[in-house]
């Protein structure tokens, strides 16, 4: 754990003890001490929209038509896409691909299933 003065689900430092459990007001999240120490700590790294963890060189299909913003083109439903590249954009795009078509693209991995 990162810090044991904050909560696991939120990481809020607003924590208090009540009796031998954890509680976050802000999230409602109850916990022991002893079992957050026991507990798995999640897989890093960006996943799709179904939890799948992705890597650079993966296939992925778009689950949902993506409008282009500043064109009146848009990526249909099933584009399947080759060779992506996980950046760290910090917009919330993080997938760069190329798509046939349209050209460099930046994609969110939201809206992507991987193959």
């Amino acid at each position: 754990m990162e810090n044991a003065n904050q909560c696991p689900k939120c990481k809020s430092p607003h924590i208090y003890e009540d009796g031998n459990m954890w509680v976050c007001p802000e999230c409602a999240h109850e916990w022991s001490v002893h079992v957050v120490a026991e507990a798995p700590q999640e897989e890093q790294g960006i996943k799709d929209a179904f939890g799948n963890l992705l890597a650079t060189g993966d296939t992925v299909t778009v689950i949902k038509e993506l409008r282009i913003k500043g064109s009146n083109s848009a990526v249909k439903v099933g584009t399947k896409v080759k060779n992506i590249r996980l950046v760290d954009a910090g917009d919330g795009h993080d997938i760069a691909c190329k798509i046939d078509g349209i050209g460099s693209i930046n994609l969110k991995s939201e809206f992507v299933k991987k193959v």
